[in-house]
């Protein structure tokens, strides 16, 4: 069923919740015509369950798990999506020197007779967990389009940034369906395009009404995606937004300098990959990282409730 509708110069923002991906989505769309916006969102939670069972790692013929089962065996051929999604996250890994990165570790390895084998003294000792977790054992050859997990036990997975994935793909099939304009909110992480039906730019808070307290409510997110990670390890006890347990990677203790990194990049995949490594590298290396790039800024919250703003941000 469709929310209840706000409507303005005969203009109305349809809205739809549903749960996907294990989260809450909340797909809004503008327009005039209460069947033609359901068959719409239709079209768009559609888009949303294919792009999940592209990037399962669980079922036997994904195209993922074939990729993890012959780690340290031999390249598989993927097909153009994966790899293409696959290789923007290894530059996002590069981009943050490990801190974004889509491998991890999965045990040895070794299942039936190769587990017998490897506990022969002759056999080589398998390499450590931190050892396979680390983007730069995926080897991709656009050629052939293959993608090879160069050590047994290495897996990869998209839970930092399938959603993200899954919003923008939302938001393209609901454009060539003719929406001009809406709001994607997956667990307080948005994607907006076009204007709101009374003709002005969405806002963080026009999109999700629940941050109308944040100190960036008013920030101007139309055509953008808007990204927050929490520091889960302090604020565990918040609810209703999603929440990523921050651990640093290279010395292995929790992170308490920042609450709350949010990101604003023009699509949702980058910004739901970018938000966490910023509250992993800190106030100052996240600022630095952000500040050098384009079409990108960040809104970071310290524990002391001290805001920092990458450059062209105003609140």
């Amino acid at each position: 069923m469709l929310a209840v509708k706000t409507l303005t110069n005969n203009l109305t923002t349809y809205r739809r919740t549903a749960r996907l991906m294990g989260d809450k989505f909340e797909i809004s769309v503008v327009g005039n015509d209460p069947l033609l916006a359901d068959e719409q969102i239709d079209i768009a939670i559609h888009e949303i369950n294919r792009v999940e069972k592209l990037l399962s790692a669980f079922s036997e013929d994904s195209s993922i798990n074939h990729i993890n089962r012959n780690a340290g065996i031999e390249p598989v051929k993927a097909n153009a999506e994966i790899f293409r999604l696959i290789d923007r996250a290894l530059q996002i890994s590069e981009l943050t020197h490990g801190a974004f990165d889509i491998t991890y570790y999965a045990g040895t390895g070794y299942t039936g007779d190769d587990a017998a084998l490897a506990e022969n003294a002759d056999v080589k000792i398998a390499p450590s967990p931190v050892m396979l977790t680390n983007y730069k054992l995926v080897v991709l050859d656009a050629v052939k389009q293959t993608v090879f997990l160069k050590e047994r036990g290495m897996r990869i997975g998209f839970g930092a940034n399938s959603k993200g994935y899954a919003a923008d793909r939302a938001k393209y099939v609901l454009q060539m369906n003719g929406v001009s304009s809406g709001v994607i909110n997956v667990g307080g992480d948005l994607l907006t395009w076009g204007l709101q039906p009374n003709l002005k730019p969405w806002t963080v808070a026009a999109a999700d009404p629940e941050q109308r307290k944040q100190p960036f409510a008013h920030l101007n997110i139309s055509n953008l995606a808007f990204a927050t990670s929490v520091n889960a390890e302090k604020y565990a006890s918040i609810s209703n937004k999603k929440f990523v347990s921050v651990i640093n990677a290279k010395k292995g203790f929790p992170v308490s300098e920042i609450t709350s990194v949010s990101i604003v990049s023009p699509t949702a995949e980058l910004a739901d990959a970018m938000a966490s490594p910023v509250i992993n590298i800190g106030v100052n290396a996240g600022l630095y990282l952000i500040n050098q790039l384009n079409q990108i800024a960040c809104i970071i919250i310290d524990d002391q409730n001290r805001i920092y703003t990458s450059k062209d941000v105003n609140i």
